[in-house]
């Protein structure tokens, strides 16, 4: 899968600016230009002086001309440090699909497109992106940059991992995303994409690695990854099937409606604990369905991201 040009093809970067225009204040240099001031390159405004501040940035042409002093405002640029976290289990390779393209995406694949996306408009803005990968094992971890050859490496990683053809087959997400968590020293915006399956451990651990990551003022967007059609509806058609848990290998045979009712209850009840615990540790929870187009992806990240600053 070519990153670039399906990136370009993505119907949601039509109404990128009008989102920006909305949530920022402005779109060139970056899609916008800071809502904080300081004293860098490009001119905003005229202040009034008081006394006690630098002299430095008084226009003093504009002394010359009205005999009052003015200080000169700049936009600042903002320094945003977000950190992308990617599961690359095996259940996040559900459904199976021939080639990856924006209208045939399993979860890895929107995954890294959603990164992907988000990682050129960090570039924009000029603010730095870091990248965790973990499977089996914590596979890569990447410090925030913002250089451009920080930005190829990155790209290169995802769209290795959209090429993989034999992912690990089981994961321990609790522990890695302590791991994660570690790792992020400086205050960071933190944005997973999980499908939230493990093939151990109980709900505690994995809430309590969420709430980890929330530890030295991080702020956390989840977004839950899945097939709602399948995954959270169980929308099968009602003849024998062999459901297989490609994380365990376990396997079970069975009519779709024969437990429907009940896997939606206990899905259900699932989702609701997970939503009051991000609630509770104050991580923004979003559901996404693979079928769905990116706009919810950037229309969440832009909103969290303006709050963040």
């Amino acid at each position: 899968m070519n990153l670039q040009s399906e990136l370009h093809k993505a119907s949601l970067f039509q109404n990128l600016e009008l989102l920006a225009g909305q949530v920022v204040e402005g779109f060139i240099s970056g899609i916008h230009k800071s809502p904080f001031h300081g004293f860098s390159a490009e001119f905003a405004e005229h202040k009034i002086y008081n006394n006690g501040e630098s002299t430095k940035h008084i226009d003093w042409k504009l002394f010359a001309k009205t005999d009052k002093l003015y200080t000169k405002r700049y936009e600042e640029e903002t320094n945003l440090r977000c950190h992308m976290i990617l599961d690359n289990s095996a259940s996040m390779y559900y459904p199976e699909v021939g080639t990856l393209n924006l209208d045939n995406l399993n979860k890895i694949g929107f995954g890294v497109l959603a990164i992907a996306s988000l990682m050129n408009i960090l570039k924009r803005q000029r603010d730095a992106v870091g990248l965790s990968v973990y499977s089996d094992q914590y596979n890569f971890y990447s410090s925030e940059k913002s250089s451009e050859r920080h930005h190829q490496m990155l790209l290169a990683k995802l769209s290795e991992i959209s090429q993989e053809t034999k992912p690990a087959k089981q994961t321990e997400t609790y522990t890695y995303l302590h791991q994660i968590a570690e790792k992020i020293k400086r205050r960071s915006l933190i944005v997973l994409f999980t499908d939230m399956f493990q093939s151990s451990g109980d709900d505690g651990q994995l809430f309590d690695a969420l709430r980890h990551l929330k530890y030295n003022k991080h702020e956390v967007i989840l977004f839950h990854i899945m097939d709602k059609e399948t995954e959270y509806s169980f929308d099968f058609e009602n003849t024998p099937k062999r459901f297989l848990d490609v994380e365990t290998g376990t396997h079970i045979d069975l009519y779709a409606d024969s437990v429907k009712e009940a896997y939606e209850r206990e899905v259900g009840s699932y989702f609701t604990e997970l939503r009051l615990k991000c609630a509770q540790y104050k991580i923004k929870y979003v559901e996404v369905d693979v079928k769905d187009s990116f706009s919810l992806i950037m229309n969440t990240f832009m909103v969290e991201r303006q709050k963040f600053m």
